[in-house]
């Protein structure tokens, strides 16, 4: 199913003089995936902290379109420069899932929203990013099938943090998009294991 991650390269394009000029610079790819995460659990603090400003939400969404540069860059670094490594793989995809949590849960304590419902998509969040670095497991790629994938989800609190900022968005309408968020994380989670298992099985008949 079609997810944002599919304009991945095109983003990759725009970014690459910047990669360049940070792997001249000493950058590695494993200092700005830290850096991604240290920052994340620094705007969700402060967020939480100063909850009953409501405007403090736009921080969600301006660091999260910074936070997917950041993502694109050290996978650049590390794929394009020969910073690959299996550290480098661990933080990839935990700190993308603790940085995910972190962002995600100050909008639980939001006056009227449901924080079941908030602590639910954060669960099927993570379960949905498992799922995915499971298909090298069994044989398969790793897989970023969608609906709402990472990307997905990035662009889903943003719309939501700002809605939330600028007093668009009622709780009970928050409360519904969460669930419907919640929904399409188990159609992708469903999606990743199938597409996963389907490769697997299709493996054999093309090595002969």
């Amino acid at each position: 199913m079609p997810s944002i991650y599919q304009l991945k390269p095109r983003f990759q394009a725009l970014l690459r003089p910047l990669v360049q000029r940070l792997h001249d610079s000493g950058i590695t790819a494993n200092q700005v995936t830290l850096a991604a995460l240290v920052v994340s659990l620094a705007v969700a603090a402060v967020v939480a902290l100063l909850i009953e400003h409501l405007w403090i939400f736009l921080l969600i969404p301006l660091w999260m379109l910074l936070r997917m540069a950041l993502n694109a860059i050290d996978g650049m670094l590390a794929r394009e420069f020969g910073q690959q490594s299996k550290l480098g793989a661990y933080l990839n995809e935990l700190c993308d899932v603790a940085a995910d949590a972190a962002l995600y849960l100050p909008l639980a304590l939001v006056a009227g929203v449901w924080p079941a419902a908030v602590v639910l998509v954060v669960v099927l969040a993570a379960l949905t990013e498992y799922a995915g670095v499971l298909g090298p497991m069994v044989g398969a790629s790793r897989r970023y099938d969608g609906p709402m994938g990472k990307s997905d989800r990035a662009f889903a609190f943003g719309v939501l943090a700002t809605g939330v900022a600028l007093g668009l968005l009622p709780a009970v309408w928050i409360n519904g998009l969460l669930l419907l968020i919640a929904g399409l994380s188990i159609l992708t989670l469903s999606n990743r294991v199938r597409q996963g298992l389907a490769e697997t099985a299709s493996a054999p008949a093309e090595a002969d």
